[in-house]
């Protein structure tokens, strides 16, 4: 068995393979070893690599101009990206701060609300509500309302105030909860009163926003929240007149089905972070989006939104980002994810089953989960020093497969779990050897761990 690299999660581990080339789902390293990429490295690569087409328009845009300053220029990309999302979003979001990357789309997302909140009178609401076992960035505004706390654990003292609650895991419902309390929308109705009881304690008065992911992806190991649930708080905030910011970096771009993954929900935020497979890895891009209500009252008071950086719009960017979105768009690439999505999940659960150290299987699309118990009845995790997730990825990568793994889905240190996200247009075949892999490399590390 490939020795499990360190349980941490470091950005920078030593030993790692060096990446040479990509051709569609494939990537190879120095040596020439082949891997299937079944994660898009983090949920990032929709189309796979080396995609001629996109290539091109990279090279086309590098041949014009890089870049043109935003504050200077608008360009051509920029301003098609605009109106492919406006049209993607079915006008819901004409608006768009872009930026390289989610933890950025994230930190544009919450000035955004914070912005509003001044401009409307109400400069008391400095606070944000998040739930626990939620990822939404390395800044240090995304790191705050993020619960992870490995991650967190460096920097606490210098982090923003945030009210964290419940997640909403259906898997891993609130312990204090009876199979009783969780009959019909038992859960629903608790995780929404929670929600409530935070905000009259802390005082509506005080909080700016409430910012979740639909899908909650690293933290959680891809967790659906259950139907119903956004439209519960989404009139809650209404009610409480509190911003509702959709992050959607990982879980958004067609990656769950739906161009919007809160379109599955029915449910419409008043500002959405979107990023990875805007520009699917091509380029580093992402967005701060939000509705025309939002705009008005900051353009009002402040002429614009008051945050972004050099690179702002991108120009070369947003070329990526426009043909990726045409390649997706004209080949009809969303639709055949949620169609495939289903079917792909129920293949994963049916080939997982017999191994009893695979508790969950879930996930929307082609944003797979998987979360590894110690105790299939129990649902123990196992132990955090065992470094299952690690082990999973390097037998993994081992046997010439990517995927996701991820740790401390229980508590923030405990649990472990792997995601698989494909790109888009991965064929049967190449989905079939996803499965193959993934499933040999988990036999193989937890029959040993057993």
């Amino acid at each position: 068995m490939a020795k499990a690299a360190s349980a941490s999660s470091n950005f920078a581990a030593s030993g790692l393979p060096k990446i040479a080339w990509g051709r569609g789902a494939y990537v190879y390293d120095a040596t020439g070893k082949q891997y299937i990429d079944g994660s898009g490295g983090p949920a990032a690569f929709c189309l796979g690599h080396g995609n001629e087409e996109v290539n091109a328009a990279i090279t086309a845009q590098l041949d014009r101009i890089a870049h043109g300053y935003r504050y200077l220029f608008t360009s051509d990309p920029l301003e098609e990206m605009t109106a492919r999302i406006t049209k993607l979003t079915d006008e819901h979001f004409p608006n768009a701060v872009y930026v390289t990357g989610g933890s950025e789309a994230v930190e544009s997302c919450l000035k955004i609300a914070l912005q509003y909140c001044t401009a409307t009178g109400a400069k008391s609401k400095r606070r944000f509500i998040a739930r626990r076992r939620s990822w939404h960035g390395n800044t240090l505004g995304a790191l705050s309302v993020s619960e992870f706390t490995e991650r967190r654990a460096p920097f606490e003292g210098a982090l923003l105030d945030t009210i964290h609650i419940s997640p909403a895991n259906t898997y891993r419902p609130p312990e204090n909860l009876t199979q009783e309390d969780l009959a019909g929308e038992g859960l629903i109705r608790f995780l929404g009163d929670e929600f409530e009881s935070a905000i009259d304690e802390a005082g509506a008065e005080t909080i700016a926003a409430f910012i979740f992911e639909p899908v909650v992806g690293a933290a959680g190991g891809v967790v659906p929240a259950p139907d119903g649930y956004a439209k519960r708080m989404r009139e809650i905030c209404d009610r409480h007149g509190i911003l509702m910011i959709s992050d959607e970096v990982m879980c958004g771009s067609g990656r769950c089905g739906t161009w919007r993954a809160l379109e599955h929900d029915g449910v419409v935020p008043d500002i959405m972070a979107v990023a990875k497979g805007l520009a699917g890895g091509y380029q580093p891009l992402g967005a701060a989006l939000y509705t025309d209500a939002v705009k008005q009252v900051i353009d009002d008071v402040h002429g614009g939104p008051l945050t972004g950086h050099t690179f702002t719009g991108h120009t070369t960017a947003c070329a990526a980002g426009v043909a990726v979105q045409e390649i997706i768009y004209r080949d009809g690439l969303v639709a055949r994810v949620k169609a495939r999505g289903a079917e792909f999940i129920e293949h994963l659960r049916d080939r997982l089953s017999a191994i009893e150290a695979v508790g969950d299987v879930r996930g929307r699309g082609y944003f797979i989960g998987v979360e590894f118990v110690a105790d299939r009845a129990t649902k123990a995790p196992f132990p955090q020093e065992r470094g299952i997730h690690t082990a999973i990825g390097s037998q993994a990568l081992e046997r010439g497969l990517i995927c996701y793994p991820c740790s401390g889905n229980v508590d923030g240190i405990a649990g472990d779990t792997a995601i698989l996200a494909p790109p888009y247009n991965a064929s049967n075949g190449e989905l079939e050897e996803i499965a193959d892999k993934f499933t040999a490399a988990v036999r193989s590390v937890v029959e040993t761990a057993s």
